[in-house]
């Protein structure tokens, strides 16, 4: 009788010790990506990055486009034509009517005309236009790399706390598994009962299982990450080694939302729309251009190219110069009828604005309300995670005594794994809503900054 109890304590022992022994079992990663260097590569690689800058240049192009309305317009043109049948016309010369070809069977000219527009309302206001044009595409390119920003960062901690979570499983499938080997043992020796032995196996089956998710979340959300920086998605990469810490800082100061891009960009717009507006007001305005030209021509009854006066050809230049003026008095009202469109699309975008105003101000006072709740849980569930470790080390104390089963080791072995788990989502919580409260003081580009 006493050599048995001498057995059974030295089986809790042995299961006590094996619980003291922690391992992991992650790889050292050979090159580690930053939240920095997985941002840098997004906005160098992403297709919504690049065509926004594509955006900008062709506004470039637009912009010597509208220029080029207001420098001189020179063109140059040449013709040969032959005549098989000239028209008659019927010429009187006192008082006698005479019929005369006017006209000879061959003509060529070569001439050169410059425009120029002196006063064109038109052209001034989309050139102006063309310089808001740029300026609205670099807005929307900032505004596209803060999403893409956005996004890798929310991709990034996602993929971080799922692998701090799988950390957590290791570690508890490692010590399961030593223990499950010391019970093997005593139960082939005959000094353990063969239900303990089911027992841990099935845990360590449990553990397996989840754990196995847990690898494929992780690749699914690295998969994703890769999406986002714009890499080939079967290009290893491993994160950067840091912890979380909680900035309570952030929550200080108040926000301008006029500062934020998205307002930005609708103002903007507005200011493409006013001179929309502008330039079809411009058509009411009177239009001054100046034109010239000068060419050189011949015509005779032979080939005009190859022939002179000699031959019946004759080779003259010629040249006009013109100011032209051009006053709309009436149009029917279609001009009128754009312009009051034209006000119709400001005041839309007006509604855009104050309606964006709203939603930026409610997404700011959202995003402080979470990342205080955040910050709450994240200690509350360290707290946890403290509290959980310490049952774990009663329990494993009191079955050593014979004072727990070892159903209630295992239950304290998972209940620290699923607090240790619930601390890494806290913190994943938290990483999400700090980055909702930077976007909402319009400062996501200070995370590419270390």
């Amino acid at each position: 009788m006493n050599r048995k109890r001498i057995t059974a304590k030295k089986l809790k022992i042995g299961i006590a010790a094996a619980f003291m022994i922690f391992g992991s079992s992650s790889a050292f990663a050979q090159q580690q990506v930053s939240l920095q260097e997985a941002i840098k590569q997004a906005l160098q690689n992403k297709a919504e990055a690049k065509k926004a800058a594509l955006q900008i240049k062709k506004a470039e192009y637009k912009i010597a486009e509208a220029r080029a309305g207001a420098l001189p317009q020179i063109s140059a043109t040449a013709g040969l034509t032959y005549n098989p049948v000239i028209q008659e016309s019927l010429l009187e010369f006192g008082g006698q009517r005479i019929r005369a070809q006017l006209g000879q069977p061959w003509s060529s000219s070569a001439v050169v005309t410059l425009n120029q527009a002196i006063f064109d309302q038109r052209v001034f206001t989309g050139l102006k236009a063309a310089k808001s044009t740029r300026e609205f595409y670099v807005l929307n390119a900032q505004l596209s790399n803060e999403q893409i920003i956005e996004n890798v960062a929310t991709a990034y901690y996602q993929v971080f706390v799922q692998e701090e979570n799988l950390k957590t499983l290791n570690v508890s499938y490692t010590n399961t598994e030593k223990v499950r080997n010391v019970i093997k043992s005593l139960v082939e020796n005959g000094l353990a009962k063969g239900i303990d032995l089911d027992r841990t196996n099935v845990q360590l089956t449990n553990i397996s299982s989840s754990r196995q998710q847990l690898i494929n979340a992780v690749e699914l959300s690295k998969n994703s990450l890769k999406f986002y920086m714009g890499v080939p998605i079967d290009t290893p990469i491993e994160l950067e080694e840091k912890s979380i810490e909680p900035k309570p800082e952030l929550i200080a100061g108040n926000v301008d939302l006029d500062t934020r891009t998205e307002i930005k960009v609708l103002q903007k717009n507005r200011e493409l729309l006013q001179f929309n507006k502008k330039a079809t007001e411009a058509y009411l305005y009177p239009t001054v251009g100046l034109q010239a030209n000068y060419g050189w021509g011949g015509q005779g009854s032979r080939f005009p190219l190859t022939n002179g006066i000699n031959n019946g050809v004759l080779w003259s230049d010629y040249s006009a110069i013109g100011l032209n003026i051009n006053i709309p008095i009436f149009t029917g009202g279609s001009t009128k009828s754009k312009i009051q469109q034209a006000e119709i699309d400001i005041l839309d975008i007006d509604q855009d604005i104050e309606n964006t105003q709203l939603t930026l101000s409610l997404d700011y006072k959202n995003s402080i309300t979470n990342i205080e709740n955040s910050i709450i849980n994240i200690e509350s569930m360290k707290n946890n995670v403290a509290l959980a470790e310490k049952v774990q080390r009663d329990t494993q104390a009191n079955y050593q005594y014979g004072l727990a089963t070892l159903t209630e080791v295992l239950d304290s072995e998972n209940a620290l794994t699923d607090a240790k788990q619930n601390y890494t989502t806290a913190l994943l919580d938290y990483k999400q809503a700090e980055i909702k409260l930077i976007k909402a003081k319009g400062e996501l580009n200070t995370l590419q900054n270390p």
